[in-house]
């Protein structure tokens, strides 16, 4: 009898470079994301399986105690327990579907559909990186792009400037994570960006928890409204019915059990899985068995210069196809591996040392910072303007300078404000 019992559990750090563009914007908030840990599980019938996990991520990060408490069970058992992290829950479903000749969808239930759904992402940025990025996504063959709209730079210019290049049919979703930060700001802005076709989606536009506030906004708007599923409680959300679909992330199970809580309501979904390509293909056979996934998924292996699988996943009319042969259905670039593997894993590189941001105020005035979390706060805190025309983010150079070190070294204490430039 095939045993599918684990044998070994192996973790192997990686730090997989950015491309250019989204290199130098990275930087002011998530440098750490680079940072990977590919996790090989090899099963008793000797058959291995492999997962990637995105170290200092929300969720997922794989313990010592999940590899020890995995050791010796029955994978097919296992593969389901969401605790285990997702570098070695995906390992444990790409080695039951290789056990057993069958691609990972087989294990999820029917199949929907031959090709999946999926979307560029990037962070904020200034418009000419939107340009460059939006660009090479429309040459890959993508037909979406999600960003974020951030409040420390002026939308509508970054609107205007990307919606001129773009072709048609390309759509944007907007991220706000809740800098609105009330329905009176989101009243005054959004009807702005409404005017630009492109623009299909607004994610979490202001606080989630604002239930009035957000029933509110989705009667004004032609744009559809997303929110991350599970706040507020579904019974809530679906109840009031604050927005026209979800954004669905985490583990195998809850993806499965919130993806069927979305069908029944009739209500599609981004689905937010994240990494390179080894979880963009992990993703595919979710989207395959999810009929709802009708929304392009979100899943960020477009940062990056690897793929870190063979074959490259493709995308042509906004689809990518679900692999059909055993497990994930792709083959790990053990070359790729070996190329980025770290002796260990890294302590978090946040925030970047040696940077100084300037927020250029339209009055004239200027707020600096050295990452992105200090003006975050402020932000949603209610402690400066939100969405003002022509606001502006810029990443001052050092010049070496006793000012610039001078400054750079207050702005590491608390931000500095100033009536004009200094630097």
């Amino acid at each position: 009898m095939m045993s599918l019992d684990v044998k070994k559990v192996e973790r192997i750090p990686i730090s997989v470079p950015f491309r250019e563009v989204p290199a130098r914007n990275m930087i002011r908030e998530l440098p750490h994301w680079t940072l990977f840990e590919i996790c090989k599980v090899t099963l008793a019938n000797g058959v291995v399986g492999f997962g990637e996990t995105m170290q200092y991520y929300t969720w997922g990060t794989v313990s010592d105690a999940a590899v020890q408490r995995a050791i010796g069970r029955n994978a097919a058992e296992l593969m389901w327990d969401d605790s285990l992290g997702c570098g070695l829950q995906m390992a444990l479903f790409d080695a039951v579907g290789k056990s057993n000749d069958v691609p990972v969808y087989r294990l999820l239930g029917p199949k929907h559909r031959d090709r999946c759904f999926i979307g560029w992402w990037d962070i904020d940025m200034p418009a000419e990186d939107w340009v460059l990025e939006c660009r090479q996504a429309v040459a890959e063959g993508y037909t979406a792009f999600k960003t974020k709209a951030r409040p420390w730079f002026d939308l509508d210019r970054q609107c205007r400037i990307l919606c001129e290049t773009l072709p048609a049919h390309f759509d944007l979703d907007l991220d706000f994570n809740g800098m609105l930060v009330d329905g009176g700001h989101a009243a005054r802005l959004l009807p702005e960006i409404e005017r630009y076709p492109n623009v299909k989606f607004y994610e979490s536009p202001i606080p989630q928890e604002d239930v009035e506030g957000n029933k509110h906004l989705r009667a004004k708007t032609r744009v559809a409204i997303a929110m991350h599923y599970g706040s507020p409680p579904i019974k809530t959300a679906l109840a009031e019915d604050v927005c026209d679909g979800f954004v669905i992330g985490g583990g195998a199970t809850s993806v499965m059990r919130a993806g069927t809580v979305a069908a029944m309501a009739a209500k599609p979904f981004f689905l937010q899985l994240v990494g390179t390509a080894i979880t963009s293909t992990f993703a595919l056979h979710f989207g395959a068995v999810l009929s709802h996934a009708r929304w392009p998924a979100v899943n960020c292996h477009q940062l990056y210069t690897h793929q870190m699988i063979r074959p490259a996943l493709t995308v042509f009319n906004g689809t990518a196809p679900v692999p059909e042969a055993p497990g994930l259905g792709v083959e790990l670039d053990e070359e790729a591996v070996e190329q980025f593997r770290l002796p260990s894993m890294p302590a978090k590189p946040y925030p970047a040392p040696g940077l100084l941001l300037a927020i250029r105020w339209p009055s004239g005035a200027t707020s600096y910072y050295t990452h992105t979390m200090q003006f975050w706060d402020d932000f949603l805190g209610g402690r400066l303007p939100i969405f003002a025309t022509g606001v502006n983010l810029e990443r001052v150079p050092d010049d070496g300078s006793a000012e610039w070190k001078e400054l750079q070294a207050r702005a590491q204490q608390a931000p500095v404000h100033t009536g004009g430039r200094p630097v």
